[in-house]
């Protein structure tokens, strides 16, 4: 008799152990697998001329394992996702990308010598740091890089700042203190 009683539960352990194991093994769910909508610099560049939208610039390398993170924490943060792909013009540019990218008829290329490609060098303002977010206005002008790790609650929160224009009205310490 105890074998049964004890042969029961661990059949229907087994049985749904396939069930069990994909609900504590799946990735994530942001808003039904909804991800940020990256595009090149290049295509952010040719949209903003028909619909205006800020640009955020993920500057990253292969390497950084700091980059690695925010792509698997931050950038897959539902309410960064669902900000993001409202509110702005997301580009992933690779600091130490081999392949010439031209804007507003200036042609941007790797440049060994900075062992980094000038396109990040200049939105980076010299100071290589990955990963470093930069965003930029409605018009392609620089609002800042902002260096470092940031997680998805610190991201957000800066998103934000700019994307609701709270920038033009107020400093970065008053909004915080809100």
């Amino acid at each position: 008799m105890l074998q049964k009683i004890l042969l029961l539960p661990l059949l229907m352990l087994i049985l749904s152990g396939y069930t069990w194991h994909k609900a504590v093994t799946a990735e994530p769910i942001t808003q039904k697998g909804a991800t940020i909508n990256w595009i090149s610099i290049e295509e952010a560049a040719e949209k903003i001329k028909k619909q205006p939208r800020k640009v955020v610039v993920d500057v990253y390398t292969d390497w950084c394992g700091w980059c690695k993170k925010m792509d698997k924490s931050t950038f897959t943060d539902p309410a960064v996702v669902a900000y993001i792909n409202k509110n702005y013009y997301a580009v992933k540019l690779d600091a130490e990308g081999k392949k010439p990218i031209t804007l507003n008829g200036h042609t941007y290329t790797f440049k060994e010598q900075y062992r980094a490609h000038e396109l990040a060098v200049a939105l980076l303002q010299g100071q290589m740091s990955y990963p470093t977010t930069v965003y930029l206005d409605e018009k392609f002008n620089m609002l800042t890089p902002v260096p470092g790790y940031l997680d998805a609650t610190t991201f957000h929160q800066i998103l934000t700042y700019f994307g609701d224009n709270h920038h033009k009205s107020k400093t970065w310490e008053e909004y915080t203190k809100k």
